[in-house]
């Protein structure tokens, strides 16, 4: 909005070189997460009030502690904290964007679309369970199919009207010449993308500070490559796909880094406020279609690796359990084996961060080794 009024009026009327300065993408997006930040910080302490004052606490489940110790006791000084602050993060991250961002852009519109359409599914989710008190709030069905038809309908969106005429090919990392042509396979790989990374994150937020922590590493990562990939001969000199209109996409990962750190201020042990599936679904999903937007999916596994543990940690679990009878891990997600393991909460956080920074710093350096 503040973008629009600036470059098509303000601009042209005041000569003013101030006003120059929203033309460039690395001060829109810079100033993006600073607002993201600063809307964060100011909203968290009344919008934490205002759902102690609703009632909308996390409620900790009771485990069988067959190994290791008892996760509800453990975690019983948790019980009541508040919980859907993803409603603080999205609104910090959209408020900027709104201002800042052109949207005559499409891969904006879609992003933001993605943004709302899964902060929406997780609010309901959220809602659900801790308004309506319905135990299992959205049942996994209905939580899936809202991920699905999204990621249905982007992997279309997509497929038929492509953003870059390389929009079905699939580069990997490591190498120049390596990109296969999806075909109608692109589809499906776009819901698995972006199906797959909103639930990875979603399993993720276990900890005090566990998943924002690791979003915004990961984000970082993607601040960078969307500039890369938006500018021509950035993208020629690293062999890179160039997508027109890209760099925009980095005005929104910036203000989620911005919003992340803001609400890490709350969220960081002992969590005042949790996100709940409003802010843990929305995440993953701003994270999965801005790597197809850019064309870096297979980055994305490098880069959200500890999403990807999380994840498939899961699924091993699951499948050991119903296949042989016997669990792999202690607990699943893993972060929860470590916890059975007597490791201390903040240390598993600490060191989830230091390698969810390697692998963002990787990811980035993959785009040169090719």
């Amino acid at each position: 909005m503040l973008y629009f009024l600036i470059n098509q009026y303000l601009g042209k009327i005041i000569h003013f070189p101030g006003f120059n300065l929203f033309r460039y993408i690395t001060f829109r997006a810079a100033t993006a997460a600073f607002i993201a930040f600063l809307i964060s910080l100011l909203l968290g302490p009344s919008v934490i009030e205002r759902l102690r004052q609703l009632k909308i606490g996390q409620y900790i489940r009771k485990i069988d502690p067959d190994k290791g110790p008892d996760l509800s006791q453990m975690h019983k000084e948790k019980s009541g904290t508040p919980t859907m602050g993803g409603i603080l993060i999205l609104l910090s991250l959209l408020i900027p964007v709104i201002l800042l961002c052109d949207f005559s852009n499409r891969l904006v519109v879609l992003t933001v679309i993605v943004t709302v359409w899964l902060g929406g599914v997780g609010f309901m989710d959220d809602y659900l369970k801790l308004m309506k008190h319905q135990s299992e709030g959205l049942t996994a069905t209905y939580k899936m199919m809202g991920q699905l038809i999204l990621g249905l309908a982007v992997g279309i969106y997509l497929y038929f009207w492509p953003t870059t005429p390389d929009q079905h090919l699939l580069y990997f990392p490591f190498f120049k010449n390596m990109h296969p042509n999806l075909g109608l396979l692109y589809i499906p790989f776009v819901m698995l993308v972006i199906v797959g990374t909103s639930n990875a994150v979603n399993l993720t937020d276990g900890l005090d500070g566990l998943a924002i922590g690791c979003v915004t590493m990961s984000a970082l990562s993607y601040v960078v490559m969307s500039y890369l990939v938006g500018r021509i001969d950035f993208a020629n000199y690293l062999h890179i796909p160039y997508i027109p209109g890209a760099g925009e996409l980095t005005i929104i990962i910036s203000a989620l880094v911005g919003a992340g750190l803001g609400f890490l201020w709350f969220n960081s042990h002992p969590a005042q406020v949790f996100m709940g599936d409003t802010g843990s679904l929305a995440l993953g999903g701003i994270l999965g279609v801005i790597a197809l937007l850019i064309k870096q999916e297979l980055s994305l596994v490098i880069v959200g690796g500890v999403f990807v543990v999380e994840a498939f940690s899961v699924i091993i679990q699951v499948t050991s359990f119903k296949l042989r009878g016997k669990r792999v891990f202690l607990m699943s997600p893993i972060h929860h084996h470590f916890e059975r393991a007597g490791w201390a909460e903040s240390k598993i956080i600490a060191r989830f961060w230091i390698v969810s920074a390697i692998l963002a710093m990787l990811g980035l350096g993959m785009l040169k080794i090719r």
